[in-house]
């Protein structure tokens, strides 16, 4: 266990492995990195892996004033800083994607890859929006978590799983929600989607996006679609029932990951 002192916050860490480039695993908001538990413990004996908390989230210190998703960049700075990795491949679970494609705008090649896992990649559909500004509204947050999750969870009892949405999600506050709502909302409001976002990325870098949910034929279609233009981005539908693939099928994920890595980076 390592921790790195962020300009607001005390960042904790953990550090396994050796070696580069060092993957870094971004939770999502509301949520610790205990998610990438089972999954780092997989790439370890191969990649070096860092998993972090976000500060206010797990074992992270909680700053006294607001922050936002500059801030979560911020942290996962200090982390690359403090850890002493020169080239990194975030990791990022839904909408810690946002960070991870800042964190390639600001440090170029040192991130030769970005690997996205479960995120709404294209533009956010009117109701998921909703539930976003919902969360922001202190008479209606909880009911809207309680439905996420009762979606999340629908139809499936591994135990793994429903301990970290009930447990370890359910134990962050309105304060915690409510800032996920906003930040995740203003970044589809600036812009419009992750691969609108990854299209400005010069130069490109090669994307892989893993994840479980929704099932709907016509998302991966479109993905692939996209893929076909874009030949850096690649996509792969998981053999995964939840929107928390790593606590389903982290063994098939260590493999699409440690497959990716050896790729050439873009020049």
């Amino acid at each position: 266990m390592a921790e790195d002192l962020s300009q607001a916050a005390r960042i904790s860490y953990t550090d396994q492995g050796q070696g580069e480039p060092a993957l870094l695993f971004l939770p999502g908001w509301c949520g610790s990195r205990k998610v990438f538990d089972q999954l780092a413990a997989t790439t370890a004996p191969r990649l070096r892996s860092l998993s972090l908390d976000w500060r206010g989230h797990g074992q992270s210190e909680s700053p006294r004033g607001d922050f936002g998703s500059i801030d979560l960049v911020e942290d996962a700075l200090s982390v690359i800083e403090s850890s002493g990795a020169a080239h990194v491949v975030p990791v990022a679970l839904s909408h810690a994607g946002w960070v991870a494609i800042e964190l390639r705008r600001r440090l170029g090649s040192r991130i030769s890859h970005l690997l996205f896992l479960d995120w709404i990649i294209l533009e956010a559909p009117p109701p998921f929006l909703e539930v976003l500004q919902s969360l922001q509204d202190p008479s209606h947050w909880h009911q809207t978590r309680r439905q996420l999750f009762d979606m999340w969870l629908h139809g499936l009892d591994t135990p793994g799983l429903v301990q970290y949405v009930r447990e370890d999600m359910g134990s962050y506050g309105f304060d915690i929600w409510a800032r996920a709502g906003r930040e995740i909302s203003a970044a589809y409001a600036q812009a419009g989607s992750p691969l609108q976002a990854l299209t400005h990325l010069a130069p490109a870098v090669p994307v892989l996006h893993l994840y479980a949910q929704p099932e709907d034929p016509a998302y991966l279609a479109a993905q692939q679609a996209f893929a076909a233009n874009h030949p850096w981005f690649t996509v792969s539908k998981l053999a995964a029932r939840s929107h928390f693939p790593t606590l389903e099928v982290a063994d098939q994920i260590a493999a699409a990951i440690e497959q990716f890595v050896v790729q050439e980076p873009a020049a």
